[in-house]
């Protein structure tokens, strides 16, 4: 079978290559909006059945015609489609810039609030994705990962299962990475990260994905350090159109979906509805997944001034896990029949039903209401309102012993609790805690995290002479996380007593032992019941100037943040202290273009960023309301050159960048796979981040292009930082492990010495080689290699007290991955189908995507997770 693949995918190959000699006429042009001037990224510009293109992130594209009278049919989601006939003689015909006009009210406004760089214009770092690219090249690839053939990104399945993905953009985790959403920020407002399986249906929206690596041109007042991931989803549709689709997969994947818009009606009104459902077996053993998700706009054009949109998107899912934890020695996964699928939390109760102690369900809609007021010719104002609601959770264990449920800790498989065949022995667990008379030894919690989030974002542009447009907003926002641990199942046991009560010295029931000891049962709280709250506010501002091949931007802004937590569980109903950071950004740059082939650009900025709620403004941030009076603002200098070619086949950009990084704050747990280790919340870390990156495409002829992608990073610890230490439950310990109050002085304390250590957890040298071939008549394929090398493992902390040295980490060894796509467009009567099938890793490329560190830094110590080997899917899409 191995051997049949590998001969298929080289006899596609040679089929990208072969190149059909007929009499052509290139045609070439710009695409803008006709409002903002800003260039249309995607665009679908063809002439007749077989010539056909996209245009790039500058708007730019080149389309090869037969010679004669040929008309250029330009579409785009959201625009009215245009019209043009061209004389193709066999030389070049330049249409110049064409001028799209939006036919969708909440179009204009959702680019203006996305925040997306143009090429050439905007100096800094820039790769976009349209969404033909991620129609084509996902299947049943995590939606982060359709990234990692950019320059600086590396994503990965982490546990492996559904939405459990992970991204790093040059080294920076998701947390120090803005993810907008047309426009609005999405990152967590406690701790900065991104759950991925909270936007599961996002690939079925989105219009395009811009990275914008660095310093970026995001208009938001609160700053990051990687970049921003700007991702644009539909609006509605110009025309009344509809489409129905259905996949399917390896290991029972499935997915159906369905689209209708209505156009824009006569009386100003126009409707857009999508929605999905997808479900599988998942990949690793015991992932069962289903997923559902929603779209819908809702549009008014209220006259020529005012325009009105109300956007709703939703993905509610459960999935079961592998954790990440359950990371093993590279030997022992060759042990199990399953292999790499193998999920050492796996296994059946006493009845012999399925039973997990891993297990996430979550639903976090936005809805936001988007006004575009178009004052004059030369000013606008945008502005979103947009809101929040998410409710769900995931399963863990809880209890005296909580490690009796750990599947594997620090690389070793848990035999205690392991069946004959190697799945987990729930039944023996059940059985211990039936005949416990102290009650369930351990239980399964759901911590629940349940956010209510509101926001508004606004911005005002004018353009004052011909050179200079301004901008200036506003960005407000107020977060309310609501966490507690709902006792899901007993395991067995008649009862349960929460150790944790023990620890609620400032509650007055503490004295009494029958509120510590109380046997609790499955629905009741456990171990936290607690809300945090975050408000920000902030305004920014930006001058862009444009004259000539000349474009530089300057831009600044100022924002503040207000923490507080609000404790039922460790305290009665007690609210802490609020505390607030002031912080600020300030960035300019500017690009030149030498003439119409080379460019120029620069950038350079800097900006203070207040610490996070989790792990950096409060001590233990799930059970004290003790302040962290070592907290500090980030501080983050950032520099940035490039240079960038382009011409009628050719193109290329090259950039190089600067990061330092000051008083980070951040959290480490003392043994990367054993979470019952504890954690070390360290201030003061230091980090310099640097590297070039290099992206080409070429594209010789009409139906053949060749990409490519090549970064190298050099990233490390610079100095050595101190941090508390805290136990598994966030609670603070002395040297002995016994709890001791937050802020007390006899907490431990660590100095960790870890300068010149590189970061891990990300592969330091990326590259990748893709190439598509449309061929005979409405076939096309597509071909992605891509390698990862100089990967750091994710390092872990000794638990020496006192004073240690960091040693360098394990380098996982370098792999590559090959991924095919081929699709077929064709008729069913009068309407328009596409089938199209995808194999990700398709020489099933044994290779470790993720590891930790091991005790001699070694292959023979390393706890590692796999890559996923070979996968497939298809699908038909009809549209009507």
């Amino acid at each position: 079978m191995k051997k049949n693949i590998k001969q298929y995918a080289l006899a596609v190959l040679n089929l990208l290559l072969v190149v059909v000699a007929v009499a052509q006429t290139t045609v070439e042009g710009a695409l803008i909006d006709t409002q903002t001037h800003e260039s249309l990224i995607g665009a679908t510009v063809s002439s007749g059945p077989q010539a056909a293109t996209t245009s790039d992130e500058e708007g730019n594209f080149t389309l090869s015609v037969p010679d004669g009278s040929q008309e250029v049919k330009i579409t785009y989601l959201g625009y009215e489609t245009k019209l043009i006939t061209v004389h193709a003689t066999g030389k070049p015909v330049q249409l110049g810039t064409i001028e799209m006009t939006p036919n969708v009210v909440s179009l204009s406004e959702v680019m203006i609030s996305a925040s997306v760089g143009i090429a050439r214009k905007t100096p800094v770092a820039i790769s976009t994705i349209p969404a033909s690219v991620i129609q084509e090249a996902l299947g049943t690839q995590e939606f982060p990962e359709i990234l990692n053939t950019t320059p600086g990104i590396y994503a990965t399945k982490d546990g492996g299962s559904f939405g459990d993905s992970r991204i790093n953009v040059r080294g920076f985790e998701s947390a120090n990475t803005a993810m907008m959403v047309n426009g609005i920020p999405v990152n967590d407002m406690e701790w900065g990260g991104v759950y991925w399986s909270n936007w599961a249906g996002l690939a079925d929206v989105t219009r395009s994905m811009q990275v914008q690596r660095g310093l970026g041109a995001a208009k938001v007042s609160a700053p990051s350090v990687g970049g921003s991931i700007n991702i644009v989803t539909k609006t509605t549709d110009a025309k009344k159109e509809g489409a129905v689709y259905y996949g399917t997969g390896n290991d029972g994947y499935n997915k159906i979906t369905f689209n209708v818009s209505t156009g824009l009606m006569d009386n100003g009104w126009a409707v857009t509805l999508l929605g999905a459902k997808q479900w599988g077996n998942g990949y690793i053993l015991g992932t069962e997944f289903e997923g559902y998700s929603y779209f819908i706009n809702i549009s008014k054009r209220i006259n020529n001034k005012h325009e009105l949109s109300l956007t709703a998107f939703g993905a509610p899912q459960g999935h079961y896990q592998r954790s990440k934890y359950d990371r093993l020695f590279i030997g022992d996964w060759e042990k199990f029949k399953e292999k790499y699928r193998y999920n050492p939390t796996y296994g059946f109760d006493k009845n012999g039903q399925r039973k997990t102690a891993y297990y996430n369900y979550y639903h976090k809609p936005q809805i936001s209401l988007n006004h575009l007021w178009t004052i004059d010719d030369r000013s606008n104002l945008s502005t979103a309102l947009y809101v929040s609601i998410g409710r769900g959770g995931g399963y863990n264990g809880r209890g005296r012993n909580s490690s009796v449920l750990y599947g594997s800790s620090n690389g070793v498989l848990n035999t205690a609790y392991r069946t004959a065949d190697n799945y987990f022995d729930y039944a023996k667990v059940q059985e211990e805690n039936a005949a416990d008379p102290n009650g369930s030894l351990v239980a399964i919690v759901s911590s629940t995290n349940d956010h209510n989030w509101y926001g508004l974002l606004s911005t005002y542009n004018t353009k004052i002479g011909d050179r200079l447009d301004v901008y200036g907003g506003v960005d407000v926002r107020y977060y309310e996380g609501i966490h507690q641990g709902e006792i899901i199942d007993l395991l067995g046991g008649k009862f349960y007593i929460d150790p944790q009560r023990a620890q609620a010295v400032n509650r007055p029931e503490v004295k009494n032992p029958a509120w510590v000891n109380q046997k609790l049962k499955e629905g009741d709280l456990a171990y936290r019941d607690y809300s945090g709250f975050v408000t920000q506010g902030g305004v920014f501002g930006q001058a862009e100037y444009s004259a000539g091949g000349l474009s530089a931007f300057v831009s600044a802004s100022i924002n503040d943040s207000w923490y507080w937590r609000t404790d039922r569980f460790y305290y009665d109903n007690e609210t802490s202290d609020v505390v607030d950071h002031l912080g600020w950004s300030a960035k300019g740059g500017a690009n030149y273009n030498l003439n119409e082939y080379h460019n120029v650009f620069f950038n350079v900025g800097g900006f203070s960023r207040a610490p996070f709620f989790s792990g950096g403004i409060f001590l233990s941030s799930m059970n004290s309301n003790a302040i962290n009076r070592d907290a500090k603002n980030e501080k983050i200098f950032s520099g940035e050159i490039g240079y960038g070619f382009r011409s009628n086949i050719f193109a290329a950009k090259l950039n190089a960048y600067y990061t330092n990084w000051y008083d980070k704050t951040t959290v480490r747990a003392l043994e990367s796979g054993n979470p019952d280790a504890g954690t070390i919340n360290l201030t003061g870390v230091n980090a310099t981040h640097m590297g070039v990156e290099l992206e080409a495409r070429y594209q010789p002829v009409r139906d053949f292009e060749l990409n490519a992608m090549l970064s190298a990073g050099d990233w490390r610890w610079t100095n050595s930082p101190e941090g508390l230490m805290f136990n598994r439950d966030g609670m603070p310990i002395d040297t002995k492990q016994n709890i001791v109050p937050a802020g007390s002085p006899d907490q431990a304390r660590m100095k960790l010495n870890m300068k010149d250590v590189h970061v891990g957890n990300a592969a330091q040298t990326t590259a990748a080689v893709g190439a598509s071939y449309n061929f005979l008549k409405g076939f096309r394929a597509g071909f992605t290699w891509r390698y990862f090398g100089r990967n750091y493992s994710y390092y872990s902390i000794p638990t020496d007290l006192g004073e240690t040295t960091i040693a360098e980490p394990w380098i996982i060894p370098a792999g590559n991955v090959s991924n095919l796509y081929l699709s077929y467009r064709f008729k069913i009567g009068n309407l328009d189908a596409t089938l199209q099938g995808n194999i990700d890793n398709i020489f099933d490329q044994l290779y470790i995507a993720d590891a930790n560190d091991g005790t001699s830094h070694d292959w023979d110590t390393a706890a590692v997770m796999y890559g996923f080997g070979r996968t497939w899917s298809a699908g038909l899409k009809i549209r009507f």
